[in-house]
């Protein structure tokens, strides 16, 4: 197994560009989002436990997050349709993304091996960048515990903004 990019980014760098399908199956491009903030969130599986503690944590603040002229936007390995399967399912009302090739993983160092039940595989890593809108990283949570991280990233946002 390949471990964590050596070339993990940085608060400061430039977010690398991302070319995905969206929950709809339709293209996203994060540079679309230019003048808001975005909140981009990896998680390792939807509909699993602690990934739906997160979305559901970022899916009740939304409200608080637009008025900041910020975005959501999730991501994880599943195809589009287990994305949207999981959207519909939890009422979540931001872009999910389908990393099926894990590139994206992979271009913000997030690909990472993990274990669960005694088995160890590739994953992403339950990671949240905070993107300025200029498309600089501002603020990055690693091994990020799902339960009140929506309001560590909202408030992470007020000082930022």
């Amino acid at each position: 197994m390949k471990p964590m990019s050596e070339h993990a980014l940085s608060e400061g760098d430039h977010a690398p560009e991302i070319a995905l399908n969206d929950d709809k199956a339709q293209p996203f491009q994060l540079s679309a989002l230019k003048g808001k903030s975005v909140v981009l969130y990896f998680y390792p599986k939807a509909d699993t436990p602690g990934c739906t503690k997160e979305a559901c944590e970022f899916r009740d603040a939304t409200e608080k997050f637009h008025a900041g002229n910020a975005v959501i936007v999730g991501i994880s390995p599943d195809a589009s349709g287990l994305q949207s399967d999981f959207k519909n399912k939890f009422d979540l009302p931001f872009t999910l993304l389908a990393d099926t090739e894990h590139k994206t993983a992979e271009d913000y160092g997030v690909w990472e091996p993990m274990t669960w039940q005694g088995n160890t595989f590739m994953a992403a890593a339950r990671t949240t960048f905070l993107i300025d809108k200029d498309g600089i990283i501002r603020k990055i949570f690693r091994k990020v515990k799902p339960e009140g991280h929506a309001a560590e990233v909202y408030q992470a946002l007020q000082e930022i903004t």
